[in-house]
């Protein structure tokens, strides 16, 4: 029988939706799941975005510019400038949602057979981008101890051989929610450039950092302008995940036309969202002050209810809506199994992601969950009651 590639064929499913499947069987018999295995907002999207969307009156849905709409890079060039970054238009390809851009600067910035770094527990889709590009995931652990803060440099460079790139960060981190201070990402800036390693730095949850931590952007760091990657998202800063808007941002220019290239190869991203994206600036601060608050009150529910759950132990998250927990239980994944196919309470149960899958070395998170907290605090305090009954009934099960 003819086969996929043998690329194609070691691709792995996404730990965070690899159990949908027995989600949607759930579903069929009635029971109502409470997500918190994916980050998928239920904030509201500005208005201003959909009323655009709905008053979209030409007659012909054209292809857009490769690059993306001149109005929107402008749009970005102004946001890029509230948060004290000097960016012009032309140091920008407009994207698939922050994905493409990731998936972009793995092609442009490694061959085949090198390496990138990253920081584990990291973004599952980082292993399908580097898989993809043919470069090795390099990993440097960090641990539920230490908040998942940067490790020593000494431990990134031990890590590094001489196939090493680039090394991807995300901040601030989605799985673990932490937050890199200025004066630890200026370090790793210098040991960068020091060793002309290319910084990709994933920047989607930039808006959400709460208890007054402070960060900074990558870019930010003028000695580094030439080394570094953006990959940004409008998809959790505005609520619009479904309208698939991101940016691969750089003052590199050749790392611009490369990605110029790969972006008229795909020809362009989609023209209503654009058009209605251009007016996103127009998106009053407040906006994010209210979203920044209900997350941080979702974050404190939470915290506050896994803490009513014996054994389980978390990291207090100081950005993004997202936090690794550890569970009593050998084997996360099978618990996650038996919480969609074996386990509800009045016909509810709760769904989070195994975070075995966020981490590159063997063993490592098996006992451990991701939970993202983008319900409404009523529902995270329900989830939580869900997860103590259903941690009980699967001991009990295993005894």
């Amino acid at each position: 029988m003819t086969q996929a590639s043998l690329r194609a064929q070691k691709l792995d499913f996404s730990p965070i939706r690899k159990l949908v499947p027995l989600a949607l069987k759930a579903k069929s018999r009635g029971i109502k799941i409470y997500h918190l295995n994916i980050g998928q907002p239920d904030i509201e999207s500005p208005k201003i975005f959909l009323d655009k969307v709905r008053s979209f009156k030409k007659k012909v849905v054209a292809y857009e510019q490769s690059g993306g709409n001149q109005a929107l890079r402008q749009s970005l060039c102004r946001y890029y400038q509230k948060v004290g970054l000097r960016i012009n238009d032309n140091d920008m390809v407009v994207t698939h949602g922050g994905s493409e851009a990731l998936w972009m600067a793995f092609f442009i910035l490694l061959n085949p057979g090198e390496e990138c770094l990253t920081l584990e527990p990291f973004y599952t889709n980082y292993t399908a981008f580097s898989q993809t590009a043919g470069v090795k995931l390099k990993t440097v652990p960090t641990y539920l101890k230490d908040d998942f803060q940067l490790p020593p440099l000494k431990e990134i460079e031990k890590a590094v051989s001489r196939k090493t790139k680039a090394v991807i960060i995300t901040n601030p981190s989605n799985p673990t929610g932490a937050v890199y201070p200025k004066e630890m990402l200026k370090e790793l800036v210098d040991f960068c450039v020091k060793r002309k390693i290319f910084i990709i730095t994933d920047e989607t949850y930039r808006e959400f950092i709460y208890d007054n931590q402070e960060t900074v952007s990558l870019l930010s760091f003028k000695k580094a302008e030439q080394i570094t990657v953006l990959a940004d998202s409008l998809s959790k800063r505005y609520s619009l995940c479904g309208a698939r808007l991101g940016v691969l941002v750089s003052k590199n220019k050749q790392i611009v036309e490369a990605a110029l290239k790969i972006a008229q190869a795909r020809l362009a991203v989609a023209t209503i969202e654009q058009e209605a994206a251009v007016h996103l600036h127009r998106v009053p601060q407040g906006y994010f002050s209210q979203v920044k608050k209900e997350y941080q009150t979702r974050r404190d529910v939470l915290m506050k209810g896994l803490s009513k759950i014996p054994g389980v132990k978390f990291n207090q998250p100081q950005g993004a809506f997202y936090l690794i927990a550890e569970l009593p239980v050998k084997n996360a994944e099978d618990f996650c199994k038996f919480m969609l196919r074996d386990f509800n309470y009045q016909d509810e149960t709760v769904m989070v992601a195994p975070a075995e899958g966020f981490y590159g070395t063997p063993g490592l998170g098996r006992n451990q969950v991701r939970i993202a907290y983008v319900l409404n605090s009523r529902n995270v305090k329900k989830a939580c009651g869900l997860l103590k009954m259903g941690l009980e009934r699967y001991s009990l099960r295993q005894k």
